[in-house]
């Protein structure tokens, strides 16, 4: 099966985990799946992402709860679509929950949270938002 939009995809596969409290979910290996969830965990929104070799490369991603076994995310938005692009400029960068979450950004300087790309005042295409 092949989706139109790879990355909403990844997204639907997290946002469908969370609720069922498993710690790793398995998504098909891309460049930029791969970036995504790099920024997830450098934000502390997972714990763990790898990539693991087989037949097929994938993305084990490690899903972080809180001790109450709450899950640290709460949100996970699809924004800018195949059929709908959203961009915006760096002043423009939605601001996710006051500056609680983030949106991660498509800029000429590759992949980035909200917050790096306002600091380094590059604009792009918004491609989530999380919290």
């Amino acid at each position: 099966m092949t989706t139109t939009d790879p990355i909403a995809d990844m997204l639907t596969r997290i946002r469908n985990t969370v609720p069922l409290r498993k710690e790793k979910v398995i998504i098909p290996f891309s460049k930029i799946k791969f970036e995504i969830a790099k920024i997830l965990e450098k934000e502390g929104y997972v714990r763990k992402v790898e990539k693991t070799e087989g037949n097929f490369a994938s993305i084990s991603i490690e899903l972080k709860y809180t001790p109450d076994n709450e899950s640290i995310i709460k949100s996970l938005i699809r924004v800018s679509k195949p059929g709908r692009r959203v961009y915006a400029e760096y002043q423009q960068l939605p601001s996710v929950l006051n500056g609680l979450g983030m949106a991660i950004i498509s800029t000429s300087a590759g992949l980035m949270s909200d917050k790096e790309a306002k600091k380094r005042k590059i604009g792009g295409e918004v491609i989530c938002e999380i919290y």
